[in-house]
């Protein structure tokens, strides 16, 4: 069992940057794809960013691209997202994800993340 924790959420002016985290407590942390997803009130769960387990691959929705960065750290079980010049519309909970035998396209086109964290909240005031 794969046991996923995020953090860095917080409150920020359009226009500003965050950077969560996600530790992840498995040693074979290396194996999965690792993504982030987000839901806003009333919406559903959606899709934000992916990497693969080497770090060779990045996927982003369209939403995010160019202001969103996604990276990892395997030597510390950790996956980060760097997001700049946020909008009120990034307002969500997000939620960091792990999927084995995934690429980071396959990720972010038909996900099936095996293992989930609980979510950090991000506001964006306008």
């Amino acid at each position: 069992q794969v046991h996923l924790v995020e953090s860095g959420g917080g409150s920020v002016q359009a226009g500003g940057s965050l950077r969560l985290s996600c530790v992840a407590s498995a040693g074979t942390f290396d194996r999965y794809a690792m993504g982030w997803f987000r839901q806003a009130p009333g919406k559903e769960r959606e899709f934000v960013a992916a990497i693969s387990w080497g770090s060779t691959a990045t996927y982003y929705a369209d939403s995010v691209k160019g202001r969103f960065t996604i990276s990892r750290d395997n030597a510390k079980n950790t996956v980060y997202l760097q997001m700049a010049r946020l909008e009120v519309e990034d307002t969500a909970i997000y939620y960091c994800a792990a999927e084995g035998l995934a690429t980071a396209q396959s990720m972010g086109i038909n996900p099936r993340p095996n293992h989930w964290g609980r979510g950090t909240q991000v506001t964006v005031s306008s």
